[in-house]
């Protein structure tokens, strides 16, 4: 008698069924085990490139905003010191008659002493560049903002940073230079190069552009002791103005 299995189909399609289920679920495997492409990695080189360029420029931009600063500051403080010369005929922290001059001295509020606020009116602003208490080079700075010349209390003697991080300092000559210089502290080696060759000759020993590696010897009337600028070195700036 013929036989008739009634569920053959059934078990055929269902195992042609398991067949393709099966065969898709490697084709999938096997797509995700597929590397990338020359062109998936070439847009991704480019990304990256993309990146890293933005990363320079703003560097660049942070940096060229600073330097511009830095200038923006001695211009600044020279126009300043000049402003207040020709208003009161006297250098700023030079003055010996600010206590009479600005009402700030006189207001029955911690007055100061006549002779620590006033200077010896010589012609020059002497002291150290970093401004011991109520010295000239430190008066300076009370006088310039007690006059408005500056932003601030005509009582705060505290020196301005600049742009990187230093002091800034105002005296009479530093280590070749004659006359009144502001002094930068703490400028990195590859940052005084910039400076050194934009403003003036490129060498830190000559010019209207002095640095050196010594704090101190910025005070004094010597050679400095650099004769090139180092990157990994960070230097004290003279400018005269």
């Amino acid at each position: 008698m013929y036989s008739h299995n009634i569920f053959a189909p059934l078990i055929e399609k269902t195992h042609h069924g398991i067949l393709r289920n099966n065969l898709y679920q490697f084709q999938i495997l096997k797509t995700k085990q597929k590397g990338f492409t020359l062109v998936e990695i070439m847009i991704v080189l480019v990304i990256v490139g993309l990146l890293f360029g933005g990363v320079l420029k703003s560097q660049e931009m942070i940096l060229n905003a600073k330097l511009k600063r830095i200038e923006s500051d001695n211009a600044d403080i020279s126009g300043a010191i000049f402003a207040y010369h020709d208003r009161y005929k006297q250098l700023p922290g030079d003055h010996d008659g600010a206590d009479q001059q600005f009402s700030i001295y006189t207001d029955g509020i911690n007055d100061p002493l006549p002779a620590d606020i006033n200077g010896d009116n010589s012609g020059t602003i002497d002291g150290s560049w970093i401004g011991a208490a109520n010295s000239e080079s430190a008066n300076i700075w009370k006088h310039l903002r007690a006059a408005g010349l500056l932003s601030g209390d005509g009582d705060d003697d505290s020196q301005p940073n600049n742009a990187f991080g230093g002091k800034i300092g105002i005296r009479d000559g530093s280590l070749l230079i004659s006359g009144n210089v502001t002094i930068l502290g703490s400028i990195d080696g590859k940052i005084a190069r910039i400076l050194e060759d934009k403003f003036d000759d490129g060498a830190p020993a000559t010019g209207s552009v002095q640095s050196d590696v010594t704090a101190a010897l910025m005070d004094g009337v010597v050679v400095s002791s650099s004769v090139s600028y180092l990157d990994s070195t960070k230097y004290f700036m003279a400018f005269q103005f």
